[in-house]
């Protein structure tokens, strides 16, 4: 009898475990690389353990063959990836406007690796990525999606093919959200960077003596770094707003 009841607590466990240590490998904030896999894999662990007894009753029998104890963890492998990766992209947002930013305040060739994004990266798209997910963590952000675990298993109850067709038209939409945030947030440099090379133009036609790219190059990244210390804070609050939108959207609330 004992043997029986550990068996299936065991089995639902490691169910639970397997998803959200799937997501926790890859979500923003706790899947970062200079995060040892230990401690997310521990923080996986005690999630599970709180998610366990909601979780219970959607539990499947114990399959009965290794082929579809294989599939039924392949599955839940997949939904862990889906979940932790759709909020990825919606950190790529930060890095688009970075990089854009970069291109159009001469800070291109520095390049920084971008722990959030496991390449290399401007410097500004390393900055915004990492201000990002200081503010995800100010902001409780962090606990929300913890609390979306829970409702993972109602959207995709455990043993149950999801609809793969709903989830690819899905992370499409916030594939093509993230890169418009990133346009929208970096637009002020945009408009700064098209009206300083036209200026930069006009006056290298009127005094083509002037050494002018000794001149344009420190003036252009002073006020870059000026108009990035005035759109920083909006910048901010709207990608948060974001986060939680696309997340509540996510998980259908």
């Amino acid at each position: 009898m004992l043997d029986e009841f550990l068996s299936v607590n065991i089995f639902a466990f490691l169910l639970v475990f397997i998803r959200l240590g799937a997501a926790f490998m890859v979500v923003p904030g706790f899947g970062e690389a200079f995060i040892p896999p230990r401690v997310r894999l521990g923080i996986a662990l005690a999630v599970s353990l709180l998610v366990l007894p909601f979780a219970a009753d959607q539990i499947p029998v114990e399959p009965a063959t290794p082929i579809e104890l294989l599939l039924l963890m392949l599955g839940e492998i997949v939904i862990g990836l889906v979940m932790g990766g759709v909020l990825r992209l919606l950190l790529s947002s930060l890095h688009v406007a970075g990089t854009i930013i970069a291109q159009q305040s001469g800070l291109a060739a520095a390049q920084f690796f971008d722990p959030a994004q496991m390449t290399q990266g401007a410097i500004t798209s390393t900055f915004l990525t990492l201000m990002g997910l200081t503010m995800i963590f100010v902001t409780d952000m962090h606990h929300l999606f913890i609390e979306g675990t829970f409702a993972t298993y109602r959207l995709f109850p455990i043993g149950q093919v999801p609809d793969f067709g709903n989830i690819s038209i899905l992370i499409t939409d916030f594939v093509q959200s993230s890169f418009k945030l990133g346009f929208q947030m970096s637009a002020p440099f945009l408009v700064f960077g098209i009206t300083f090379y036209i200026g930069i133009g006009l006056i290298n036609r009127l005094m083509p003596q002037v050494q002018i790219f000794f001149v344009a190059m420190p003036l252009q990244i002073v006020l870059s770094f000026a108009i990035l210390a005035i759109t920083i804070g909006a910048s901010m609050m709207w990608f948060i707003n974001y986060y939680e939108e696309a997340l509540m959207r996510f998980l259908g609330e």
